[in-house]
């Protein structure tokens, strides 16, 4: 394969990084269930962080590693730093806010073009959702990408809107769902046209333990070949540190549709996500 003594991190790296993080939730589940703790707390934090609307603070750093990426097939890696914080805007309605901040380490596309490493453009969402809005759950309100990259390599430097919608249901032990928005340049200059549908599937077992799929959908608009279609998924648990409660999760996806020369041929993602309840 292209570059794999030199890709940045290594495929070595990333099989560590699995093994501690499944080592982690394991020693932190066993000692959970040796110390007693209450079960169906647990199960309930589960169900919650799964619910992209829930009202419940929550700080997620979630990091994806693309495999084969670009025409030269190195590694790009991408860590999200994605606070969630709700807001009751009266007896009915909740406003709950998601902030993706990009921290991007991008490896150069022809040969003599150094890896970029930085800050890419930052996407903002507020969702209004009623309190109480039955068996299916949803929200929607505005998308807007900020114009914060530190290099041209890792975003465009343009303004960005447009909707955002989210729809779940959780009956049982499944917490399913999908989340859509599409963006476009307030410019004028149709630069950007970005379409996003990341649909999650999970399935609930005792004591924390979940099996999930929530692939990232996309589609570029304004280019020939604009679909990014992943398919895979994994398992995750929420355990406490101390008193802390935190959800862990590793998942893989192959992407069976990818833009030619530039998407990833498959990623790994590992996510910590600290929880603040009320």
């Amino acid at each position: 394969m292209k570059g794999s003594a030199s890709c940045w991190p290594s495929r070595t790296a990333h099989l560590c990084q699995i093994v501690a993080l499944v080592a982690t939730m394991i020693c932190a589940g066993n000692a959970l269930a040796a110390k007693g703790d209450g079960g169906n707390q647990t199960a309930d934090l589960a169900r919650a962080v799964q619910n992209p609307i829930a009202s419940l603070i929550s700080v997620p750093f979630q990091n994806n590693t693309n495999f084969d990426y670009g025409p030269r097939e190195k590694t790009q890696n991408v860590l999200n730093i994605q606070p969630v914080i709700p807001f009751s805007l009266s007896e009915e309605w909740n406003l709950i806010t998601r902030t993706i901040v990009p921290i991007i380490s991008q490896p150069g596309f022809v040969p003599g073009q150094d890896r970029e490493n930085g800050l890419g453009n930052i996407l903002f969402t507020a969702f209004a959702s009623p309190k109480n809005s039955g068996a299916w759950i949803w929200g929607a309100g505005p998308a807007i990408q900020l114009p914060t990259s530190t290099d041209d390599q890792l975003g465009a430097d343009e303004w960005a809107a447009g909707p955002s919608f989210v729809v779940l249901t959780m009956p049982g032990p499944w917490v399913i769902g999908s989340l859509f928005s599409n963006v476009w340049d307030l410019t004028g200059d149709d630069d950007i046209n970005f379409f996003t549908w990341q649909y999650f599937v999970n399935y609930n077992f005792g004591g924390g333990w979940y099996l999930t799929s929530s692939p990232v959908i996309t589609a570029n608009w304004e280019a020939d070949d604009e679909w990014t279609i992943p398919v895979g998924g994994g398992f995750g648990r929420v355990f406490r540190i101390g008193q802390q409660p935190v959800n862990a999760q590793v998942q893989a996806f192959y992407n069976i549709e990818k833009p030619d020369d530039l998407g990833p041929k498959w990623s790994l993602r590992f996510q910590l996500q600290f929880m603040f309840p009320k």
